[in-house]
């Protein structure tokens, strides 16, 4: 009987449409009851090849409520189809407490004791068996009643939580649930690193120690974002640079050099002088980099292949950049080869489609400014932006 895959291949082939590097992703999981596939059966014409074709390449699945052994169940099956294909899947665990900051994707367990409740069966569903799990992502970088390290509040602050406490527990619950998914035997867990376009490398790694990065295999990056491979690869080793460092005790986590300084964000040419301010770190303190065992990354490359989107000048007063933005394009193919020692995988853990919200950039709403459409919620299918993310698609899809 021909594999999932190969089926797939046909049929892109039917469309006149094939991808470029699908061989390399035959090692990762494709879901043949994915999100994309459910959405292949409610739509037509275009937007219907569009979602088949995306349906060919593995992403991950996310897990986002239910009670342990409702997440159990959904697990061990995801898991025991991909074991019996001979694949790896990519599973998102998406229920911490006060997700999202109660916004866009709100939702989550009721309390710290539920999540970890919630994560043990998690944890079971998966077993013995091989699997990636991508660990609540925006966890590290929305963090409830947070202060930066200069001390300065953060934006989250939901009236439903103890200021004085809902920070510390939201760590606390990471921590834990690291610690019970590192148990398992063949999983390799990741914990949020936010991305090149947010935290600062000494936030990210004062927050990942917090949360238990020491037990986790690494960090992902870019989820739901777009920032380009270019800029997201120099960040992974940053981060995991500016973790070596104040691991080792060689300087605190506000001393590592970052995205905005020495270097201009705005000027990926100039990220070469941040590269050079680790070399100096590690030279100083007589360390030597070492990323086959620093912590590494994962990055979403699933639609970063036109990189980050500009919006005009002046023309909103809060454009929201990362929420549905015009012309961008699939990224790199989904790969566990990345060719970059500070680099695990390139996974496409947010689903390509699937809609960021609806974007209002400043304005009333209900519509888009920008696309001069009503944007489906977050999670519901966006044909527009498939449609987008296939024909700007870098590298590009390649006539069969």
């Amino acid at each position: 009987m021909p594999d999932f895959l190969s089926i797939r291949c046909v049929a892109a082939a039917a469309i006149g449409l094939c991808l470029a590097g699908a061989a390399s992703a035959q090692s990762l999981y494709v879901n043949p009851d994915s999100s994309t596939v459910e959405a292949v059966d409610r739509l037509e014409g275009e937007a219907r090849r569009d979602a088949l074709l995306l349906s060919r390449f593995p992403s991950a699945t996310w897990f986002t409520a239910g009670t342990p052994e409702e997440v159990e169940r959904e697990v061990a099956r995801l898991v025991d189809a991909a074991h019996a294909a001979g694949q790896v899947p990519v599973l998102v665990a998406y229920n911490i407490p006060l997700r999202d900051c109660a916004l866009y994707s709100a939702g989550g367990a009721e309390g710290a004791d539920e999540y970890v409740a919630w994560i043990r069966g998690f944890a079971a569903g998966i077993g013995g068996r091989e699997a990636i799990v991508a660990l609540e992502p925006d966890a590290i970088g929305v963090v409830p009643w947070h202060r930066t390290l200069m001390g300065e509040p953060e934006a989250c602050r939901p009236d439903i939580a103890e200021p004085d406490e809902a920070a510390a527990e939201r760590f606390s619950s990471l921590g834990a649930a690291v610690g019970i998914l590192a148990d398992l035997p063949r999983t390799r867990v990741y914990l949020d690193g936010t991305g090149s376009s947010w935290l600062a490398p000494g936030e990210t790694v004062d927050r990942l120690a917090r949360a238990n990065i020491a037990q986790a295999d690494g960090f992902f990056l870019n989820v739901s974002n777009f920032e380009s491979d270019a800029r997201v690869t120099h960040y992974a080793r940053w981060v995991s640079d500016c973790l070596a460092l104040v691991t080792a005790g060689a300087i605190g986590p506000r001393e590592c050099p970052s995205q905005y300084d020495p270097a201009d964000f705005a000027d990926v040419a100039t990220w070469g002088a941040t590269d050079a301010a680790y070399d100096a770190l590690f030279a100083a303190a007589g360390l030597a980099r070492d990323p086959a065992s620093q912590k590494r990354a994962i990055v979403d490359s699933s639609r970063n292949g036109t990189g980050s989107w500009s919006p005009p000048e002046g023309k909103y007063s809060d454009a929201e950049v990362w929420c549905n933005p015009p012309d961008r394009g699939l990224g790199r193919r989904p790969t566990l080869d990345s060719g970059d020692p500070y680099v695990d995988a390139f996974l496409w853990i947010k689903i390509p489609g699937e809609s960021d919200g609806e974007c209002y950039r400043g304005t009333a709403g209900p519509m888009d400014p920008e696309r001069g459409v009503e944007a489906p919620r977050a999670g519901g299918w966006f044909a527009a932006q498939a449609r987008e993310l296939i024909r700007y698609a870098e590298p590009p899809l390649t006539a069969d």
